[in-house]
């Protein structure tokens, strides 16, 4: 793959800081092209030669309708797929998918299908926002070994990355609103589709949108997350508590959950690397979640370059209101026809395991959106090199706040022919609530108890 030198050319200077464990942040020369030739959070601002990725242009705050529940309409209604992929034809798009959308086609060749449209660039952020990642561009640097941030702000620390551990920090801290509290729900189907849906609220804030932070003392703590199951009753009240860290290495991820039925917290080390994910039935892991997330000490990050590729994007069709999860969930894989592909460039990342270190994934194959910095598919290998879970994103522009995310995560199981798809909300009473406040007592092991009352 042909890499871009003005983008990945690692000096001897960068080499000898890497080998401390600490790089460099780039020049303030480099950082300039933020806003310039790159857009303020890394991306190149032109789109490709034949126009089929078009230059960068925000959408606007205003750019759709927004219902009484919170959710948006699709900024681009009258469009129609450019063209549709499929197992008969799939061979000629192969060089723009990732070996695991293709494996998608051989395992189910009847029915997947990716209907590609015309490409939008209209992931922004609050100015504010843009500000922290510029500053962060000259000031962030790696810390024990790269398992670590030091001088960091807000989002984005390295939005011209020279390696791909680099790579992965953008993803693990990139803007998600700074916080929100939502409701949404989980399926895993059987391989005939039938399923069962597990009913999350979700609490999650950023360090510096607590009521109560200090920015002259910072701390190692990232940002805080509560997780309480609400349905079924045989799960309801569980509630489980994430202090997530900056630096791993110096102070691992703290873990707590409740346990309804015995009324009792407890620490819970597990939720993390590949501990079983809450109520999953056994088909993610911990760091499966948003894709990835966790500590990234377990895995050499090798940063193989910049593709064309088709992902999931714009999915507003996808968290339609007027849906019923019915509609979506089907025998082996979502409903693909509300499926939305574009063309875009992504950052490609592959991490493999280190010697000693243990994971049930032995190989991670990252493909991360250039203009949000999101994972929007991850390739999944198992301990004999064989592809086992595909991981594919359905990202939508929050555009009325800013903030770009997910509308649904999906992570297909190719041998046992199940999955899981988590972040549904059509049917819940409210969409995403961005500018949830709290402060630090909200979010300490003895509030568990309280969250969990059923």
């Amino acid at each position: 793959m042909k890499i871009t030198k003005s983008l990945f050319h690692i000096g001897v200077l960068g080499l000898s800081l890497l080998a401390t464990g600490v790089m460099a942040a780039v020049p303030a020369a480099e950082a300039d092209k933020l806003g310039k030739s790159l857009t303020p959070m890394g991306a190149e601002m032109a789109g490709n030669a034949d126009g089929s990725i078009p230059a960068w242009k925000p959408l606007a705050k205003n750019a759709g309708t927004v219902d009484s529940k919170g959710f948006l309409s699709d900024p681009y209604p009258g469009e129609k797929p450019l063209f549709t992929i499929t197992a008969q034809n799939v061979d000629q798009y192969k060089a723009k998918l990732a070996p695991g959308q293709y494996a998608m086609f051989k395992r189910y060749p009847e029915t997947f299908k990716m209907p590609v449209y015309p490409s939008h660039r209209g992931a922004t952020v609050p100015d504010d926002v843009f500000a922290a990642i510029k500053k962060n561009a000259t000031n962030t640097k790696l810390v024990s070994g790269g398992n670590g941030l030091e001088n960091f702000e807000t989002a984005i620390p390295f939005p011209i990355p020279k390696s791909g551990v680099e790579v992965i920090w953008n993803h693990i801290t990139r803007y998600r609103g700074g916080s929100v509290t939502r409701l949404v729900t989980q399926a895993t189907p059987q391989p005939n589709g039938s399923f069962s849906l597990v009913y999350f609220q979700d609490q999650f804030v950023f360090r510096d949108k607590m009521k109560d932070y200090d920015p002259a003392n910072p701390g190692n703590i990232l940002f805080y997350f509560k997780q309480k199951v609400t349905a079924p009753a045989r799960l309801a009240g569980g509630v489980l508590l994430v202090h997530e860290t900056l630096d791993q290495v110096k102070e691992p991820r703290s873990a707590w959950v409740y346990n309804a039925g015995q009324r009792r917290v407890r620490r819970a080390p597990q939720v993390s690397y590949d501990g079983p994910g809450t109520a999953a039935d056994g088909l993610r892991t911990s760091d499966n979640l948003d894709m990835y997330n966790g500590a990234p000490d377990r895995y050499d990050w090798k940063l193989e370059g910049k593709k064309e590729m088709y992902i999931a994007s714009d999915s507003y069709k996808l968290d339609d209101p007027k849906l019923k999860y019915t509609d979506i969930i089907k025998a082996g894989h979502i409903n693909q026809d509300l499926a939305r592909y574009e063309l875009r460039r992504v950052w490609h990342v592959v991490a493999t395991l280190k010697e000693g270190q243990r994971h049930i994934y032995a190989k991670r194959d990252f493909y991360i959106d250039e203009d949000t910095w999101q994972a929007a598919v991850i390739d999944h290998y198992d301990g004999r090199g064989q592809l086992w879970r595909v991981a594919e994103a359905h990202a939508e522009n929050y555009y009325d706040k800013q903030v770009p995310w997910y509308a649904l995560e999906t992570l297909y199981d190719l041998q046992s022919g199940r999955y899981l798809a988590l972040g549904m909300k059509n049917e819940e009473k409210s969409a995403y609530d961005f500018g949830f406040t709290a402060t630090t007592s909200d979010f300490t092991p003895a509030a568990l108890r309280q969250d969990g009352v059923r």
